[in-house]
């Protein structure tokens, strides 16, 4: 069975002993879980649902997005799950998936359970086509879905005027006993020729951010921040805030929105952390505020004048 591998063949392998000594750690850390991120107040879920025409960007939480581009409902690794294996759901879903709108496309990152939830997927409405990395396509297939297409990185395809393209991650995969790193995991861009939306995935700081800055004109970029502390166990995989800074800067974008934070308790750092530093980062590089968009649950940005 094929397996797959990262950009100058980096490795997220951690041995039983790398588990012990971070779950040892942890029992010495004491963290706020109280503080949470917050719901927006003014959604925009009428809206969103009679929007045609306008591009427009709603995060759900964690790394699930709602984009309507081209006349397009997108979902980017859409998950409402309630808890992520012991750990529950710390911060509800920006918006219910009774009030999504139909959608028409989907991409998946990877097979992560927190990007990849086929409870979700069975309920969304609409019929929609979902993307999917190289080797996830079977997986589809054996759960009855007929409109899937899988890439490979830098492969793209045409869906309704928009040019979608798989790029490079660093990062793993698994669902299994048996499928570890049995499918690719990457980042999806959406490319139209007034804009391009970069959604990242999961993923450590690499040289791929320079290599896809030298291929695409990315402005608005949907970025994760969090699950990166103990960075010694989780920087292969998981990205800190600050060298998603560094990412961010090496793509040349015009817009950072942060995302994969608050939702789950995959790693030590909590959402409320991830996003001081971030700020902290943003500060320190002396960078634009208004080149740093930070989303509320369910709040959505709709674009005028394109």
């Amino acid at each position: 069975m094929k397996k797959y591998v990262n950009l100058d063949n980096v490795t997220s392998n951690k041995s039983f002993s790398d588990m012990r000594k971070w779950q040892k750690e942890r029992r010495t850390k004491v963290k706020d879980l109280s503080v949470n991120i917050e719901q927006c107040p003014t959604k925009k879920v009428t809206e969103i649902n009679e929007n045609r025409n306008c591009t427009s960007f709603t995060w759900i939480g964690h790394s699930t997005f709602l984009i309507q581009l081209n006349g397009m409902n997108i979902l980017t690794d859409p998950v409402w799950a309630k808890r992520m294996g012991f750990q529950k759901r710390l911060t509800e879903p920006g918006i219910s998936l009774a009030d999504l709108p139909e959608i028409d496309l989907v991409v998946i990152s990877h097979g992560h359970y927190d990007h990849l939830d086929f409870p979700t997927l069975k309920k969304l409405k609409g019929n929609p086509h979902y993307f999917v990395p190289v080797g996830l396509k079977s997986l589809f297939t054996r759960k009855g879905y007929q409109k899937v297409t899988e890439m490979s990185w830098w492969e793209n395809a045409e869906v309704k005027e928009i040019t979608l393209h798989f790029v490079p991650a660093q990062h793993w995969t698994r669902r299994s006993l048996t499928d570890m790193n049995t499918s690719h995991w990457g980042g999806w861009i959406f490319q139209t020729p007034l804009e391009t939306f970069y959604f990242v995935g999961d993923t450590g700081y690499f040289n791929g951010f320079k290599q896809i800055a030298e291929r695409f004109k990315v402005g608005t970029v949907f970025m994760p921040i969090g699950a990166y502390e103990p960075e010694w166990f989780m920087a292969d995989a998981h990205i800190s805030p600050e060298d998603s800074v560094k990412a961010f800067l090496d793509l040349k974008a015009k817009l950072f929105v942060p995302m994969h934070y608050g939702a789950y308790r995959l790693a030590d750092d909590t959402g409320p952390e991830a996003l001081d530093r971030l700020y902290r980062e943003w500060e320190k590089q002396q960078l634009p505020g208004e080149q740093l968009k930070v989303l509320l649950l369910g709040e959505t940005v709709i674009e005028t004048g394109k």
